[in-house]
């Protein structure tokens, strides 16, 4: 066979196959432009969501008030899907449409989270008010109840308990303990020494805390002066002894006299010994292991998730990481609090994702929980966070699905240890956590 025969079998064998891998090819590039496209634009919502939320919680002074705290996060999920809406928009998709693909916005706090997921209305007509606008059975869009970062343990039968955590190392215990009925809450710190009641002092770590007097420059004159402040309002105390607020660079004089000593240090720390203390000497067995399933009592939570048999409040000497305060991130009681968080968030959110393919929305796709990478959860455990869904939107060669976490750094719902100094009396700053403060002098003032 002559070479030129050969050359053309060639071309017609090798033709088609090269365009075909040209076209698959250039379809799989398009498909992962338009997945980072689509991530962008769900970052960019959720930026935005969580700024809307800051401005709304920095700037309000009802933010910690449940129904205030309500209404920002309606107003920011509400920013998030105006922002999506107006980034998609030239895909050709509206709110409306938008909306259909977002399974849940989560909003993690200081002690649980919110989820804004479709649910159905079961109220009836009887229920309604003339002003409602609701159908019996109606398919409505909005926040769930509150859920708590909590967990119920029971180690016998005179205990049973459910034990609320937090983003720091606060905790709330309701239940029973001992046959007796209790409702406790406060921090859990270990290292803390007496409190010497006559002159107002304790000691954390080797270092002395005592009562601090807060000043502060407030005019040109370059000399400090003394305040307080109450309720969010800073009064300062006049060369003749009268105290006066500021307002637009005017004095307004009170006739209250208020005190000019802030102990806030040391009541903090003496009240967390007392209910650390507490905490060991009536809970000082518990382990991971008496952890049950919350809603109906029933034992393996912890095999089940892998928390293994360990106890969580132990003392310090008794701990199987020996030498670690219960404060410490890698001590026993802070890994499982955070593994309880983490189960919270995953199960109940999990549920809410899958619950939304019971909708009849149109739509062909199956919502499922996508897997967060263990950095992901590290933000999430640590922070107050935003984390946004999105699934079902085609992106040529697959089906999208995208989430997005951004975490707050501006908030007033909770203020992590890491940003807590200690001022020691040679100037220097120190965490409140960081070891070099045994041996230190006296503390002078806390500062964030």
């Amino acid at each position: 066979m002559k070479i030129q025969n050969l050359a053309v079998i060639f071309i017609i064998i090798i033709l088609p196959i090269s365009m075909i891998v040209t076209a698959y090819v250039q379809n799989q590039v398009e498909t992962l432009e338009l997945q980072v496209s689509y991530d962008t634009k769900l970052t960019n919502a959720t930026y935005d969501a969580l700024k809307a939320f800051q401005l709304n919680t920095v700037n309000s002074s009802t933010s910690d008030l449940a129904n205030s705290k309500l209404r920002d996060i309606e107003a920011s999920v509400n920013t998030f899907f105006n922002s999506i809406a107006t980034n998609f928009n030239m895909a050709g998709y509206n709110q409306d449409i938008l909306k259909e693909y977002v399974p849940a916005i989560v909003y993690t706090m200081y002690d649980g989270y919110y989820i804004y997921s479709p649910f159905t209305n079961t109220l009836t007509s009887d229920d309604y008010t003339d002003s409602s606008t609701y159908q019996d059975g109606e398919r409505i869009s909005g926040l769930k109840p509150y859920i708590f970062y909590s967990c119920r343990y029971i180690p016998d039968s005179n205990t049973d308990v459910v034990i609320t955590y937090s983003l720091d190392n606060y905790i709330t215990v309701q239940g029973t303990v001992k046959g007796e009925t209790v409702y406790k809450y406060g921090y859990l710190l270990d290292n803390v020494g007496n409190y010497n009641e006559s002159n107002n002092t304790i000691t954390y770590r080797g270092v002395t805390i005592g009562e601090e007097t807060l000043t502060e420059y407030v005019d040109s004159t370059g000399n400090q002066v003394n305040y307080t402040k109450i309720n969010g309002v800073k009064y300062y105390l006049d060369t003749d002894g009268r105290w006066y607020s500021m307002l637009n660079g005017q004095k307004y004089y009170q006739s209250t006299i208020y005190d000019t000593t802030n102990d806030s240090g040391v009541r903090y720390y003496r009240d967390a010994k007392e209910f650390t203390q507490w905490v060991q000497d009536n809970l000082g067995d518990l382990r991971t292991s008496d952890a049950v399933y919350e809603e109906d009592g029933s034992t393996g939570l912890a095999e089940n998730e892998g928390w293994g048999d360990v106890p969580i409040f132990t003392r310090q000497e008794d701990s199987t990481n020996k030498g670690l305060s219960i404060e410490d991130p890698n001590s026993d009681f802070n890994q499982h609090r955070l593994q309880v968080i983490r189960y919270s968030i995953e199960k109940n959110l999990s549920i809410a994702i899958a619950n939304y393919n019971n909708y009849d929305n149109g739509l062909t796709t199956n919502f499922l929980m996508p897997e967060l990478q263990e950095d992901e959860w590290e933000q999430i455990l640590n922070n107050v966070s935003v984390i946004s869904f999105m699934q079902g939107l085609s992106i040529g060669g697959k089906v999208y699905n995208g989430y997005s976490i951004v975490t707050n750094t501006k908030t007033e719902e909770v203020v992590n240890t890491d940003s807590i100094y200690l001022i020691t009396s040679d100037g220097q700053y120190h965490r409140a956590t960081d070891k070099d403060l045994v041996g230190n002098s006296n503390i002078v003032r806390s500062t964030l």
